[in-house]
Parts: structure tokens; C-alpha cells; sequence
């Protein structure tokens, strides 16, 4: 009965290269390898040079060849089993060829008593097999273990980047929507504008040509009449007969007397002014009210202000002053922190709003909750109730978030900023007013009366006096 080693030769002698399994109809290369005719076939099929898997040498099609022999081969392989308690010959020391009782920590090999007097492992850590087991059998159930923590962490981060996805798409699918729906508000209010100023020059333009073809009939009129008398006045010039000449004198004297041969040319009546004019720009100024959110005309509430501010007359602007006013300590008022806010706050919907900011070298802007800290010191952060961003003196524009503040790069100096608070949608952006670039988002989830806040910073010499200004609506610019 053939052994384990001598099974297993034999085995790889009739086994396909290509499927792994004992060869079924083999053939033979004329390299001399052998393989299931099915598995070398189509692997030829879905390649354009026929070449062996094994070496690598190119033939053609017709040189495989049918190898009987290993047929019939591996017939009889698959028919034979080895005896029941012959499968395997008991593991022995290659050396000694003696049972393995001990395994060797340093070499991690297995070793026989005789081994351990071998020069090779003097010195050596040695442990029984039972021992070893139990010790090395720790250590896999740690790395299981850890890698169990691991694989939960993963399927767990796996899960967070689905969720992650899905919100990505779901926002994708959002703004889209509300891009379309925008876009689509303004066609429809261009498309109804385009329409009625149609409208209009067709009616104006009906009328006009209702009077000037009118006109042009009665100058028509007028021509076939001067026509009739031109032709029986050269008539009456032809006259031989003197008697009658004279005769007829007196009746077309009469008719060229009374006759009303006066004409005018009308004129188009079209208003060039309303169609012909700066027309986008028209449309433009007429969609003011249809925009939304329009840049409102905000204004600064003075009861909020620092002793140290002074709000401008209207109310648009403030700036630090040089000395403290005399002004009620109310429990609105922020002091010491220079601030106000805005005079008008919002529970609901989108607003936008526009500070002119040019020549300050300190500011900052944004949104504050109603309920903010209004004495003491206190920090500008979303977790204090503020979403602002600023200019710091050392020329650093900011985000003013936490733990840290948040750079933001910037091409140009800022001349004016935009402010953006969309309430159920959790958002409050900022922007270079100048060309609508976006500077920074804080996404939050909103409660309770949101107000403008501003603070113009500190004066630096004089290098900072220039005030924080609430540009006018869109309207008023």
C-alpha cells in the first residue's frame, strides 16, 4: 500500500496545473506538460498567444496530444485509500528520528531529548509540548481578541463611512433640488417679464400702426382725389372751343378753391425709451423684490452697544470711541466685550446681510443667540452661542470655532462681507460680498432668536477707526 509521501508525489504527477484537480481527459504539450484538455483549451480561447501556463512556450492549436496513459493514471489514483490509522507516520526529529517531547522558545522548532545536548540549542529556551501549546495558545487567543476589537472597530467605521455616504448623496440630491428650484423660480419670473414686455410692445406697436395705416389710407385717399383734378384740369387745358373753356373756368376754379388737399405724415409712436433702454439691467432692479433672501437694510440696536461704542444717527454703522459714554447700564448692554447686535432678530426663514469691513484691521462678524452672555469676559464660539468669523490685528482671517480658531485663506483684502442665515437649514455662511466666493459654514442646529453681532474691535493706534457700516438693501445701493 503506498505511503503518505509516495500518495501524494504521485498525486501532483496527475494533477492539472491549471484547475488543480486530478487531470480529466489529459493531454500533453510539446513541452512535456500535461493538463485537463477542457482547462488548457479554454484558457487558449480567452488568450491570443497559445502559450504553456506552465513554461511559458508558444504552440498551436492542433499539438495537443491525448495522453492516454496518465488517463487511465489517474483513474486508478482516484480508486485508492489508504488504510484506517496509516494516514500519516507519527512527526519525528529529523535528526534523531525520535518522538518530539520539547519545543524550542529560541529556535520556535520542535525538538527531541537528544536535540537539547545538540550544540546548536545550548543555551536555548526550552519548553514541553503541553506547556508550549497552552503558552502559544494564549497569545492566539489575544491576537484573536485584538483582532476581533479590531475587526469591530472597522465594521463599526465601515458603517459610520455608509452613513457618511448616504448623507453625502441625500445632500447631493438636496442641493440639486434646491438648486433647480431656485434657478427655476428666476426663469419664471424673467420668462413672465419677458412675456408681459411682449405683450406690451405688441400692444403698443398694434396701435401705432392701427394710426399710421390709417393715415397712410387717408393719405391715399387725398392722392387718388389730386389725381381726378389733375386729370380733368389737363382735360379742361386741352379745351379747343373757347366758349366752353371759359365756361368751365368758374366750376374748377371753385373745386381747386374748396378742395382740402392737406396731408401729414404720423410718425412712430413706439416707446424706445421702455424697450430699447439698458433692458437686463431694468429686469434686474424689477426682480428686487421677487429675490429671496434679498441683502436687507439692517440696523444696530443701541441698547446693546458698549459703553465704549458709538452708534452712528441711522443706526448703520459704529466704531470705538475714545472714552467711555454715559450710557444705562441695562441688562442688554454688553460691557466689558466691545459688541452690539443687530436691531432685528429671526426665529424662522433665510436672511442675508452685508458689513462693509474695508480698511479695519480687527473686526469681527456673524450670528449670536438672543440668550448670550452679556457682562464679563466671554469667548466667541458656537458653544457660547456665537457663530462669527473676524479679522485679527496680525492680518489672519478667522472662523471663530472650538476648540481653536479655523484659518481661512483669502486671495485679496476684504472690502465687504456677506452673512448668510438660512434658520431650518442650520446654516450660517459667510462670504466676499465682492464676488460671492465663500469663506466659511457653521451647521447647526437652531433654537430661540438669532440677531446680527458685531464688533468693530480695537482702535491699534488709530490704524482701526474706520467703523463696521450695515450696508442698505439691495434697493438702496
Amino acid at each position: 500500500m503506498a505511503s503518505s509521501k509516495q500518495f501524494t508525489r504521485l498525486t501532483d504527477l496527475i494533477t492539472c496545473p491549471v484547475c488543480r484537480d486530478l487531470l480529466a481527459a489529459p493531454v500533453t504539450l510539446g513541452c512535456g506538460h500535461n493538463f485537463c484538455c477542457s482547462c488548457i483549451t479554454q484558457r487558449w480561447e480567452r488568450e491570443a498567444r497559445k502559450c504553456c501556463p506552465e513554461c511559458g512556450e508558444e504552440f498551436a492549436a492542433q499539438s495537443l496530444r491525448v495522453n492516454r496513459a496518465l488517463a487511465g493514471l489517474a483513474e486508478m489514483i482516484q480508486n485508492i485509500t489508504l488504510k484506517p490509522g496509516e494516514e500519516e507516520r507519527p512527526f519525528r526529529c529529523e535528526e534523531h528520528q525520535e518522538e518530539p517531547k520539547l519545543f524550542c522558545e529560541t529556535d520556535s522548532k520542535l525538538i527531541c531529548y537528544s536535540c537539547v545536548a545538540a550544540r546548536e540549542h545550548r543555551e536555548h529556551r526550552f519548553l514541553p509540548i503541553k506547556e508550549a501549546v497552552d503558552a502559544y495558545k494564549g497569545q492566539v487567543k489575544s491576537a484573536l481578541d485584538s483582532l476581533a476589537q479590531t475587526k469591530s472597530e472597522i465594521l463599526r467605521k465601515e458603517q459610520q463611512q455608509r452613513r457618511d455616504i448616504a448623507r453625502v448623496r441625500d445632500d447631493l440630491h438636496r442641493l440639486q433640488t434646491h438648486i433647480a428650484s431656485e434657478f427655476s423660480k428666476m426663469h419664471q419670473i424673467l420668462t413672465e417679464k419677458e412675456g408681459l414686455l411682449i405683450r406690451d410692445l405688441s400692444a403698443d406697436g398694434e396701435r401705432v400702426l392701427n394710426t399710421m395705416e390709417e393715415n397712410l389710407r387717408h393719405i391715399q385717399d387725398q392722392l387718388r382725389s389730386v389725381e381726378n383734378k389733375f386729370s380733368t384740369l389737363q382735360k379742361h387745358l386741352e379745351q379747343d372751343d373757347s366758349l366752353i373753356f371759359l365756361k368751365e373756368e368758374v366750376s374748377w376754379k371753385n373745386r381747386c378753391r374748396d378742395a382740402d388737399h392737406s396731408v401729414s405724415v404720423v410718425q412712430s409712436g413706439l416707446s424706445l425709451e421702455k424697450f430699447c433702454g439698458p433692458l437686463q439691467y431694468i429686469v434686474w432692479r424689477e426682480m428686487i423684490d421677487a429675490i429671496n433672501p434679498a441683502p436687507a437694510s439692517l440696523t444696530v440696536d443701541p441698547n446693546t452697544a458698549n459703553p465704549w461704542l458709538i452708534v452712528s444717527e441711522n443706526r448703520t454703522s459704529l466704531r470705538l470711541g475714545a472714552k467711555r459714554q454715559r450710557v444705562p447700564d441695562n441688562p442688554e448692554r454688553f460691557d466689558p466685550c466691545p459688541c452690539a447686535l443687530g436691531s432685528e432678530g429671526f426665529r424662522s426663514g433665510r436672511h442675508y446681510w452685508e458689513v462693509e469691513v474695508g480698511g479695519k484691521t480687527e473686526w469681527e462678524i456673524g450670528v449670536a443667540r438672543e440668550t448670550v452672555e452679556r457682562k464679563g469676559e466671554f469667548t466667541l464660539s458656537p458653544e457660547n452661542g456665537h457663530w462669527t468669523v473676524g479679522l485679527e490685528p496680525e492680518g489672519d482671517l478667522v472662523a471663530f470655532t472650538s476648540p481653536s480658531e479655523t484659518s481661512l485663506s483669502r486671495r485679496e483684502k476684504l472690502r465687504k462681507i456677506g452673512v448668510f442665515l438660512d434658520y431650518e437649514g442650520g446654516q450660517i455662511s459667510f462670504y466676499n460680498a465682492d464676488d460671492m466666493s465663500h469663506l466659511y459654514t457653521f451647521s447647526q442646529t437652531f433654537t430661540g432668536r438669532l440677531f446680527p453681532i458685531f464688533n468693530p474691535g480695537l482702535n491699534d493706534d488709530g490704524k482701526n477707526s474706520s467703523p463696521l457700516t450695515v450696508c442698505g438693501g439691495l434697493g438702496h445701493q
